[in-house]
Parts: C-alpha cells; sequence; structure tokens
C-alpha cells in the first residue's frame, strides 16, 4: 500500500486544461480512470488530507502508486476519453452499472437462415435483434403469442426444426397457423425472411403500417364476400391491438425519450430508466450501484444530493456508449449478411431500414448532469442529429419523471431489504458487528435513538429495537425532549444524554428482571413525569447487547457520561455518523471505518434510517397538532407557513406573545400592518 504524498506530482507540472487522468497500482494496473474540466484542479484534491476524502477515494489513493494524465482540446473529448479508458481497462474502482436484476428480453436470430423469436435472458450477442428488455418474461410470452397469429414466425429451438425437417411434417403451431413451417417448405427462407422483417418493423413501434394493412385486406375480402377470410383478418387486428394495448400511451404526442432518475442513500444509488417510444412505454431498467467521493457527501438545504449530477453523467455516459457500440455491431453484421447473399436485415416494407439510433431524441432527467453542455454535444454524435437533454418541469412528462424516481426509491427500498432480509446475510452482518467493535458475542438484540425537530421546536426523540437483524416493533419508543432553557434551541447532545438516561433508568431492574420499584440508585421513578409513549404497554423485555447513538463522538461522549452515572458497563455503546458512516466509540479518537459492502455496514445504516423514519414521523405529528391548536390560528391573513416562521423565529408563542410590535416585524415578510394584526390577536384584550 502506497503513500499518496510518495507519488503526488508537483502541483506546477499539473496542467490546468482539460483532460483524463488514470490512477495504477504497483503492477501497472488501472485502478481509477476520471474526467476533469481542470486536471490541477480536480487531482489536488486527491492528495489533501486523506481523512477527509471519502472512504472510496482513501481506499483508492492508497491502493494506487502512481496518477497519470491526458490533456485533450475540450470537454467533450475528455468525455469520449473516460468512456473509452474504463472500456477498455475496467478499472475496479469506477462505478460500473449493472441491472438490479436480469430483464428479459424478446430476441430475433435475424443471422440464422430462418431467423427464430423467442424470449432471452443474458449478455447480447451478435446477429440477434433485440427488442425490450420488459419486466416480465410472461409479457413477452403473452405478446408473442398474440403476434404470430399475424407474423408466423418460427419459433421453435434449433433441434426441433430439424427433427421436424426430417420427419417432414410441421409442428402443432404449423398446424394451427401460428408457424409458416419453414422447416417442410410451406414458404421458402426468402419468404420467411419477409414475415420476419415485418414482425421487427412492428415490434420497433411501426404499428400503423401493420394495422393499416389489415384491415384494407379485412374491408376487401368481405366485399368479396369472403367471409371466412375476413374473419380471420379480424381476428388477427384484434390481436394486434389487445398487444399494442400491452404498453400504455403516457404521451399523447407520440414522443419517443428516455426518462432517467435515481434515488440515493449515503452508501448506493438506484437508477432507473423508462423507454418511451411512440407515446409508450417499451421498456424499464433498474441499476444500483455503490457511490463513490468524486462529489461532495452533505445533503443540500433543499434536500437534492450532490452526487446525482455526477451519478446521471456516468450512467449517460455508460449506458448509451455501450449502447452505440452494440448498435454499430448490428450494422457491421447486418453488412456482413448482406456481403454473402443471405439477405437484408430487418426492413419495412417500404424497403427502409428500421434500425435506429439508441440515443432518443429526448432524455429526460431529474437532475442535469454536471457538464450538460459537453454530454448533450456528445449524445448528438453518437445519434448524428440533435438531443434534447433536459429535466421536465411540468405535465404529462413531469408526472412521468415522477413514477421513474418512486421506482427509483422503491427498487432501492428492495434492494436494502433484500440484504438485510436474508438470514444468511444478517448472520454474517451480525457477526462482522461483533468482531469489529470486538464484543464478547453477536449483537441479537440493538437498539438506536435519534432525535428530530426544526429549530430547536417540537423536539422528540425515538428509540427503535432490532432482534437478530429484524425490528421489533412492539418495543419501539418514542419521548418528547424537553427544550433547553426554553429558549427555543436544541441541543442534540443534551438530548441525547437525555434518552439515554430515561432508557437506562430501569436497565439493572430489566436486566435482573425484579418487580417496579419506586427508587433504584437513589433515583425516583416516576411514569407519570417521564413524557415517554409507546407502540406497546410492556416494557422491554431484556436489555439490548448494541446501543447506538445518531452522531459522531460528542454525541457517544454525552451517551457515555450517562452509562458511567447509571453504572451501565454490559451494553456496547457506538455512534453511527451520517457523514461518512464512521462508527465512533466512546474514548476513542479515531472512528471504525467499515468496508463499504460489508453487510454489518447496511445493517447499521438500516437500523438508523428506522430511527430517523420513527423520530421525524411522531415530529410531524407532534408539530401538526401544536399548528392545530395554536392561538395564531384564528388570525387573518396569518397562513400556515407565515405562523411557523413566527414560531421558528421566537422558539415558542409564549415568547411570541411577550414581544412588541416592532420585534415581529423583524420576521421575514411581517410588515407594520401584519404584525400589528399578530400583536392584536395575540393581546385581545388590550384596545
Amino acid at each position: 500500500m502506497a503513500d499518496p504524498a510518495a507519488y503526488r506530482p508537483a502541483p506546477g507540472t499539473i496542467p490546468t486544461e482539460p483532460g483524463v487522468y488514470k490512477f495504477r497500482e504497483e503492477s501497472g494496473r488501472v485502478v481509477y480512470v476520471g474526467k476533469a474540466k481542470n486536471l490541477r484542479a480536480r487531482l489536488s484534491t486527491y492528495f489533501q488530507d486523506v481523512t477527509q476524502l471519502h472512504p472510496r477515494t482513501r481506499q483508492m489513493v492508497f491502493a494506487a502508486s502512481s496518477v497519470e494524465w491526458t490533456v485533450v482540446s475540450s470537454e467533450v473529448e475528455a468525455l469520449q476519453l473516460e468512456y473509452t479508458w474504463i472500456k477498455r481497462f475496467d478499472p475496479r474502482f469506477n462505478v460500473k452499472y449493472r441491472d438490479d436484476k436480469t430483464y428479459p428480453m424478446l430476441a430475433v436470430t435475424t443471422g440464422e437462415e430462418i431467423p427464430r423469436a423467442f424470449v432471452y435472458r443474458g449478455p447480447r450477442r451478435r446477429g440477434v435483434r433485440y427488442f425490450g428488455p420488459y419486466s416480465h418474461a410472461w409479457a413477452i410470452r403473452e405478446t408473442l403469442d398474440l403476434l404470430i397469429r399475424v407474423f408466423p414466425v418460427r419459433t421453435c429451438s434449433k433441434g426441433v426444426l430439424n427433427r421436424h425437417r426430417q420427419l417432414g411434417r410441421p409442428c402443432l403451431l404449423g398446424y394451427i397457423d401460428k408457424c409458416s413451417a419453414p422447416c417442410v417448405g410451406r414458404v421458402s427462407p426468402e419468404e420467411h425472411r419477409e414475415i420476419v422483417d415485418g414482425f421487427c418493423s412492428f415490434m420497433s413501434g411501426q404499428t400503423d403500417r401493420v394495422t393499416r394493412r389489415l384491415e384494407r385486406e379485412m374491408n376487401e375480402a368481405a366485399e368479396a364476400l369472403d367471409f371466412e377470410r375476413a374473419a380471420r383478418l379480424r381476428d388477427d387486428l384484434g390481436a394486434i391491438t389487445k398487444a399494442m394495448e400491452k404498453q400504455a400511451v403516457v404521451l399523447g404526442d407520440g414522443t419517443d425519450a428516455d426518462v432517467v432518475c435515481c434515488a440515493t442513500d449515503e452508501l448506493e444509488a438506484a437508477v432507473q430508466i423508462f423507454h418511451v417510444r411512440g407515446g409508450r412505454i417499451r421498456g424499464q431498467r433498474g441499476w444500483v450501484v455503490e457511490k463513490t467521493g468524486d462529489t461532495e457527501l452533505e445533503m443540500a438545504a433543499d434536500g437534492r444530493d450532490p452526487a446525482v449530477p455526477r451519478i446521471i453523467q456516468n450512467f449517460l455516459t455508460q449506458f448509451y456508449g455501450e449502447a452505440a457500440e452494440r448498435a454499430e455491431d448490428d450494422r457491421s453484421e447486418a453488412e456482413k449478411i448482406r456481403r454473402r447473399g443471405v439477405d437484408r436485415l430487418s426492413h419495412g416494407d417500404d424497403g427502409q431500414d428500421v434500425q435506429t439510433s439508441p440515443v432518443p431524441r429526448e432524455v429526460l432527467v431529474q437532475q442535469l448532469p454536471e457538464d450538460p453542455e459537453e454530454t448533450t454535444a456528445w449524445l448528438s454524435a453518437l445519434k448524428g442529429a440533435k438531443v434534447d437533454l433536459r429535466v421536465p418541469r411540468r405535465g404529462d412528462k413531469r408526472a412521468l419523471a415522477d413514477t421513474v424516481e418512486r421506482n427509483a426509491r422503491e427498487a432501492l427500498r428492495q434492494h436494502k431489504l433484500k440484504r438485510v432480509g436474508d438470514l444468511t446475510a444478517r448472520s454474517a452482518a451480525l457477526r462482522d458487528i461483533q468482531e469489529a467493535l470486538f464484543m464478547s458475542e453477536a449483537p441479537l438484540r440493538i437498539e438506536c435513538t435519534d432525535i428530530s425537530h426544526i429549530a430547536g421546536t417540537d423536539v422528540v426523540a425515538s428509540l427503535v429495537v432490532f432482534e437478530d437483524g429484524l425490528p421489533r416493533k412492539s418495543d419501539y419508543r418514542r419521548y418528547r425532549i424537553r427544550e433547553a432553557a426554553g429558549d427555543g434551541h436544541s441541543d442534540d447532545v443534551a438530548s441525547i444524554a437525555e434518552i439515554t438516561r430515561r432508557r437506562f433508568l430501569r436497565h439493572h431492574r430489566d436486566a435482573t428482571d425484579v418487580p417496579d420499584a419506586e427508587e433504584f440508585d437513589g433515583t425516583r421513578f416516576d411514569d407519570e413525569k417521564v413524557e415517554e409513549h409507546t407502540t406497546d404497554a410492556r416494557r422491554f423485555a431484556y436489555p439490548p447487547n448494541l446501543f447506538i447513538v445518531d452522531g459522531g463522538l460528542p454525541q457517544v461522549n454525552a451517551a457515555q457520561a450517562v452509562f458511567d452515572e447509571l453504572g451501565v458497563t454490559d451494553v456496547t455503546l457506538v455512534g453511527l455518523a451520517k457523514r461518512l458512516e464512521e462508527i465512533w466509540v466512546p474514548g476513542d479518537s479515531e472512528p471504525v471505518i467499515l468496508p463499504r459492502n460489508s453487510q454489518a455496514l447496511y445493517l447499521l445504516q438500516q437500523i438508523r434510517d428506522e430511527a430517523h423514519r420513527f423520530a421525524i414521523t411522531y415530529h410531524r405529528q407532534q408539530r401538526s397538532k401544536r399548528m392545530r391548536v395554536s392561538e395564531l390560528d384564528g388570525i387573518r391573513g396569518l397562513g400556515a407557513a407565515r405562523r411557523a416562521e413566527l414560531v421558528r423565529h421566537f422558539g415558542s408563542v409564549k415568547k411570541l406573545k411577550a414581544a412588541a410590535v416592532e420585534d415581529i416585524t423583524e420576521v421575514k415578510g411581517f410588515g407594520p400592518a401584519l404584525a400589528a394584526a399578530v400583536y392584536r390577536g395575540l393581546h385581545p384584550e388590550q384596545p
């Protein structure tokens, strides 16, 4: 493991132009590839104080032993070179977008003499045209079963095809006219290829041509009194219509677009993409990847994750870059087929190739990527036409983007639940926690507390319990915290100490299962004065093995002081800091860092997130209750937002009532008239 200071280049030797850089380990293998508008500014961030680096970035700079860079003339060239090098070197510290599950696709073996249509999962192969991916294999089978009424393409395997060639008779599908039976010469390979071309044309979105042709032939058969053929064409038209209805119209203007959204937490990101063609959702795909340290980790004031632009840019680069390579391979394969004289690849009725660019006319994202202009130029170059990369603001496209974002959040939630819900994963997580914290036994019972408030008002706390890695909701607790000195400002450290004391006052009694007592170690127990609300009337079954406080070293030291005061020595105490997912142990100046892909860290994160969810739910209930019964409700011109601003500014209604009109006018959005109305509303007894 090399020291980053040993291979740090002199700052003056690094150019300030755009370029791409590579970190190599001692063996020469590339471990990370990145791009930058300003190479000097970007590379200097990797050689700052290593304690301030993201854990993944810290691991990378210690794994590397050298850094090199290439200067390019533009940021678009940097984007292209970064993608090329990632594909070439496959660096282990770069994010790789792999599907969170294997999606089925409809495949057509256009490279064969007699093409076949079938459901397929797995890597793409040359000489095969793919449609999808789809969410469910049964949806593809239903669609295929409907379409082979109109396009009787071969769906059997090569073994079945050869067997029926030898037998000289078709299979069941051939007898019921759901296969054109090229195996027995009912149609020639050229005629079967024409059927396959029509099938591919329909699946590519050219549905109007097929429906118009069926309607025309049905009317002609009816006029010629060939009612049997007209009825058959009518049924075919119904099958086509039913297959089209399975893809709901979401954009009435026939838009071709990809909608990309992601959901993140401190460790991972889930990316979802919906493919909309002709206004219909043609496919959906999802990925779950580990976040890197290329961006700041702190959430913005509006709740947005600043890592999202970088995540979206990485995704767009990899996804469309690989799609363009596959499209180029398909075109090369088509050219080879044409040169061999087998036949053309996937032409419609008018002879126009239905192969389209993998990049649609519009790419809709929830946030613009880091370099929107360069990314747009690169996508336009891939497509050969202008691409509109933007954030939808209103209308149907905004509603569809919200749906995609909800799918991303759900995918991330399911991914986390899948990890913790697995018995093997839970056992490994508890064992890893035991080893990391040097516990004598695995923490079968874990409790975690979190504080929730807004500007020191309605301060509440939660206490959640996990047993054997699963939530035990009957033991959840929630508390109302007394505001410090009534000044409207909350001290999270003092709140953590208060909750820890109130939780462990009965610790020894619970551990020994003695009956309720009024006094223990000089501390009087008076449940009427302890403001504790629970989802269950029973007391705790037994004390925890591990107690987690949400916060860093100050919070965990405050909880340890309470442990020392109450004589609690048989419970392991740690703090979990959100920024870098560091585990703080009382008295230690350095945190415990778990591997970012460890089951232990995922379990601890889920426990902390559950405590946060439970706390903020209770906080919102208390805030809504207070706002409903507030003395400010009856004042004209004072809405919910302004009431909240008043309480946030003064800390409480009591302090607001003691304020003068001049004090109220200092609040943002309050002029003299409104301030006077508030004062009169709070002092109706005064003239």
